[in-house]
């Protein structure tokens, strides 16, 4: 399915999350060093274990609101309060100011906005794209998201460092326009028969909708398959989650100086925060070349296969990674992770798209992201861990974390497929 035949809705996202992203991923990486800085390695985890804590609640209220108030409203809901959050964050890191935890404060406000907003934008996707044509949609939303990690991190290393509350109050600034922009040009999506659903249930009082929210998402939960896709996912989010996580602060406290490029006498020499910033910026770049490529290559293999070679790649990259020193060994580190990555990107948001019955469908997929918001409330538990075991033993953890969860998708696709048989025996048998 080609970007010209897309619905309008989704050229508008594909637009104004692009451009967001190149903002967001100018501050995102350096984070865990700045509150690191201000707190510790301790308290940092631990912060940033409450901030998402409350995502995870975020999305599931995201899920259900996406549901009974329509996409459109809550994605401009979710946007001003992004710019509500960044806003705080950006005063608060001022010169003038200098309050780090009001800057949390703000960071989580902003994280759990975002939360807000990611299950109505994918059940957007789903709504107006056919399911044989959604992995491939994806697939392009995710590409554009990663050309903003090539951009925003170089941007980063040059502007934030220097001045982080300009970027912040420039991310605050535009997430407001494009609530805006939202506001006027965006049609809502919601299917008309899960609209007259939820106008049926307008006048239930606030407790009785309440049970209603947690009756379908105990259904969610009953679906076997499903939860051990969650699972998996959870722990597989400990690698990949490391990228803006572990990963600075190894790289800033074991790379001293290291050589980017020389040519006889010239040497370029960067720091490692300064490695950070280039290693993300190679992870985008091979995102944004290869995704689409990649997302076909796998199309051509059963999931199974595809999942659980993502699982194995990951755990060899973590291991990989930790054993590496130089900038090309960084570099081939950060290929195998990458990968990985996209070896699951565009084939794991399709089998969730199967998975969901229509009329719970925001839900499902508000489900599906507790796969990021649960495993980046645990990831930072990677920083302090580091202090206690030392980096190798942590990254080999991580790796054996990964492993597990190959296990799990075996589990999860030997139920699918014995699902799938009962159902075809069933139908079969009322046929005949």
């Amino acid at each position: 399915m080609k970007i010209r035949d897309w619905d309008s809705n989704l050229k508008i996202r594909l637009g104004g999350e692009t451009a967001f992203n190149v903002i967001f991923w100018a501050f995102f990486p350096f984070m865990a060093i700045y509150f690191a800085g201000s707190f510790g390695k301790g308290w940092t985890g631990i912060l940033l274990i409450l901030s998402q804590t409350l995502s995870v609640f975020a999305n599931l209220l995201g899920g259900y609101c996406a549901d009974r108030f329509g996409r459109k409203r809550m994605m401009i809901i979710a946007a001003t309060g992004q710019a509500v959050g960044y806003g705080v964050f950006a005063l608060s890191a001022s010169p003038w100011l200098a309050l780090p935890f009001v800057s949390f404060l703000g960071f989580s406000f902003a994280s759990f906005s975002g939360s807000l907003y990611w299950p109505a934008s994918q059940a957007m996707v789903a709504d107006v794209v056919d399911d044989a044509d959604r992995a491939g949609v994806f697939a392009v939303f995710y590409t554009a998201a990663n050309m903003a990690v090539v951009v925003g991190p170089l941007l980063g290393s040059l502007l934030y460092t220097d001045n982080p509350y300009l970027v912040l109050a420039a991310a605050s600034v535009f997430c407001l326009a494009l609530a805006l922009f939202m506001s006027r040009r965006l049609h809502e999506t919601m299917p008309k028969q899960l609209a007259e659903q939820h106008r049926a249930r307008r006048d239930l009082p606030w407790y009785k909708a309440i049970a209603v929210q947690f009756r379908d998402y105990r259904v969610i939960a009953t679906d076997r398959v499903f939860l051990l896709f969650v699972i998996a996912g959870i722990l597989l989010s400990q690698t990949f989650m490391q990228l803006d996580l572990l990963f600075p602060v190894f790289l800033k406290e074991t790379v001293s100086m290291t050589t980017l490029l020389h040519f006889q006498d010239w040497h370029w020499q960067v720091t490692g925060t300064q490695l950070f910033g280039v290693i993300v910026s190679e992870n985008g770049l091979f995102v944004a070349l290869f995704t689409v490529i990649v997302t076909k290559w796998m199309m051509k293999y059963r999931d199974r296969y595809v999942f659980i070679g993502g699982s194995i790649l990951y755990a060899f990259g973590m291991v990989l990674f930790c054993q590496m020193s130089t900038f090309m060994g960084f570099t081939l580190a950060i290929a195998v992770f990458t990968l990985a990555e996209l070896m699951s990107a565009g084939p794991q948001q399709a089998f969730v798209s199967r998975l969901a019955p229509e009329h719970i469908r925001g839900q499902y997929f508000a489900a599906a992201s507790l796969r990021y918001t649960i495993g980046r409330t645990l990831a930072p538990l990677s920083i302090p861990i580091s202090s206690w075991i030392g980096f190798t033993w942590t990254f080999c953890l991580l790796a054996a974390i990964a492993a597990l969860s190959a296990v799990i998708y075996h589990l999860m696709f030997n139920q699918y497929e014995h699902q799938s048989e009962s159902t075809l025996s069933s139908e079969n048998r009322v046929t005949s």
